[in-house]
């Protein structure tokens, strides 16, 4: 038979799994409420990071196409240096060096042909004839 004590125990764990339940329920509401609060989170980084690549492969061709202008000054550059006045239109203002006069001494060295022939005397070491 069933005594009162136990009817009162039975009675004290039914409430006790009652306010276990009633917590679990508030806890899962709050937990809810966070994982809503998180996924609208989540999709606004999601927009941010998809605007951000955006914002990379723009600058990223943004940077190759400011190479590739860079590449061609530099080609027009080098085609100028290299063969000046043929598709210049500036090819009147190249600069253009007068012949060394009479009395340079460079001129004097590469006229005199036996002088420029003959073994430097001493020792071997760089002289002003090796360099021209």
């Amino acid at each position: 038979m069933v005594t009162l004590e136990q009817v009162k125990l039975l009675e004290t764990k039914v409430a006790k799994a009652i306010d276990y339940v009633k917590k679990l329920s508030e806890e899962n509401s709050l937990l809810r409420g966070k994982l809503d609060d998180y996924r609208n989170r989540i999709d606004e980084l999601e927009v941010l990071i998809r605007n951000f690549k955006e914002d990379q492969g723009r600058i990223e061709a943004g940077i190759i196409s400011a190479l590739d202008r860079l590449n061609q000054f530099e080609d027009a550059m080098e085609k100028e240096i290299t063969d000046p006045g043929q598709d210049s239109p500036h090819a009147e203002t190249s600069i253009k060096k007068d012949p060394p006069s009479d009395s340079s001494p460079l001129l004097d060295r590469a006229e005199d042909t036996e002088e420029a022939s003959r073994p430097p005397e001493g020792p071997s070491t760089v002289s002003e004839l090796d360099i021209f």
